[in-house]
Order: C-alpha cells, then sequence, then structure tokens
C-alpha cells in the first residue's frame, strides 16, 4: 500500500487530438526501454472500437525496434489508459495491462506528461523530438509535485535519424 496520494490526472483529454506522434524528451528507468535507446516515438491512431493502436518505436544498437500495442480508456474523461504491447490473441489474460495516465496536457496538445498511479513509470512527451529546457523543467516540476522521485530521469536523445 503506497502513502501517497491518488495520482492526479488531467480533467479531460480529446482523444482525437491526442492520436499522431509523439517524441519521447525524458522518461524514468524500465527494463523495455534501455537507457541507450535514441529517437523514441509513439505515434497514436484511433480505431473504429475506440480503442487506441500505439506504436512505438526506438534506434537500439543503429536498429530500429517497434513494438505494437493498444490502449482503451478506463474512464469517460480519457486521461486514463490502460497499454498491452501482448500478442492480440493474449491481451485477455489479466494483469498485463500498463497504466498510462495524462498528468498535464498543454493546450495546443503538444506537450504530455504521463505516468503510473504507482510512479513508477513516467514519460514527456512532445509533438518535436526536442523541447525547450524551462517548459521541460516547469513539466518536471507538476511530477515532482505528484510524488515522482526523478532522480533516476533519463533525457531522450535524438539523433535525426527517422524511425518510421
Amino acid at each position: 500500500m503506497s502513502d501517497l496520494p491518488e495520482l492526479k490526472t488531467v480533467p479531460a483529454v480529446d482523444l482525437t487530438r491526442y492520436m499522431g506522434t509523439w517524441y519521447e524528451i525524458a522518461r524514468l528507468p524500465m527494463r523495455h526501454e534501455p537507457r541507450e535507446a535514441t529517437d523514441i516515438s509513439a505515434t497514436y491512431a484511433l480505431q473504429e472500437d475506440g480503442s487506441v493502436e500505439v506504436r512505438n518505436r526506438m534506434r537500439l544498437d543503429g536498429e530500429v525496434d517497434e513494438a505494437v500495442g493498444r490502449a482503451t480508456a478506463n474512464d469517460a474523461r480519457g486521461s486514463r489508459l490502460e497499454v498491452t504491447f501482448l500478442p492480440e490473441g493474449l491481451r485477455w489474460i489479466p494483469f498485463t495491462r500498463g497504466d498510462y495516465w495524462i498528468i498535464a496536457l498543454d493546450p495546443g496538445y503538444t506537450v504530455a506528461l504521463v505516468g503510473s498511479p504507482d510512479r513508477k513509470y513516467l514519460w514527456l512527451l512532445a509533438r518535436e523530438p526536442a523541447l525547450d529546457e524551462l517548459v521541460r523543467e516547469h513539466y518536471l516540476g507538476i511530477a515532482r509535485q505528484q510524488g515522482f522521485d526523478l532522480a533516476p530521469l533519463i533525457l531522450t536523445s535524438h539523433t535525426g535519424q527517422p524511425t518510421a
């Protein structure tokens, strides 16, 4: 049981506006994204059933690696989603989904801060592969206020080499 208060999310997300490509600016370490990975991006596409196709791409050792998953909204506000990257036939298995909660989102849908309620996962995303340092620090400040430990934060490198 955590002593942290419930993670606050944005009041509402227009999922249609959220679709498209986002570039990872920073993240907390995780096993499926090695520290040396570069050019990390996520492309979201709304599906007819209301779910979201997720295509994560990264460059690792000179090669592009892609993972395709599916996200579904947990609430009518669209700010709390669950994501799975299991093969489609295995997505029914319980406890195989990760939380993708949108903590902060600028009005123009150009910067997003996403995390998990246990504070283990955090991503700062932007529509461009670079983000002004003051803007970055503003969003990371929101993460700190919500109880995220940013000591191990990784700033994602973008080399200008396309991953698409």
